[in-house]
């Protein structure tokens, strides 16, 4: 596998966004945050188009972008925490980069996320409860993509970053 993308899996709060930003720092490619381009693609935030749409919607509208920006070359993508749910994603993944499974326990995802109103499968009566069976449901799939798994809850980020970097330059270059 010679790619010269970087795909950040793993469950909502689990670091995606901050790691993919100081990974394509340190490689000087462009970043990515499907969640994000969701959002300035359809003008709203994702808890309205849950709203709107359900979740069914929004998954629809997160395989359309997945397609789009697996296209690209030489990027790094944080994806949604959920993205891994639909075959085609996951296709589309491992076909076209570098899967990277950011791990990390609920309860450190729980302390993280806590103050965050723009995560919709979060406002539940028992959040922890919620992202419990969200790791229970997705674990296998993360794990099932993945050419790299590094815990988030315990690694600073720069030590993060610079592990996956090792990892994914050794398999690039021992795939030429």
């Amino acid at each position: 596998m010679t790619s010269e993308n970087i795909y950040l899996i793993g469950l909502m709060g689990a670091g995606k966004t901050t790691i993919g930003r100081q990974l394509a720092k340190a490689l000087a490619v462009p970043f990515y945050d499907s969640d994000k381009a969701i959002e300035e693609n359809t003008g709203v935030d994702i808890p309205t188009i849950f709203e709107f749409e359900g979740e069914q919607g929004f998954r629809d509208r997160e395989q359309k972008m997945i397609e789009k920006l697996t296209q690209l070359q030489g990027i790094v993508l944080a994806t949604g925490g959920g993205a891994i749910l639909r075959e085609e994603n996951r296709k589309l993944l491992k076909e076209n980069g570098y899967i990277v499974y950011l791990q990390c326990s609920v309860d450190r995802i729980l302390e993280r996320t806590r103050r965050d109103t723009q995560r919709p499968l979060l406002k539940a009566d028992n959040p922890k409860e919620n992202l419990q069976y969200l790791f229970e449901q997705r674990q296998a799939l993360y794990l099932s993509c993945a050419n790299f798994k590094i815990d988030t809850g315990v690694l600073k980020s720069k030590t993060v970053v610079s592990r996956i970097l090792e990892d994914y330059r050794a398999v690039n270059q021992a795939s030429q």
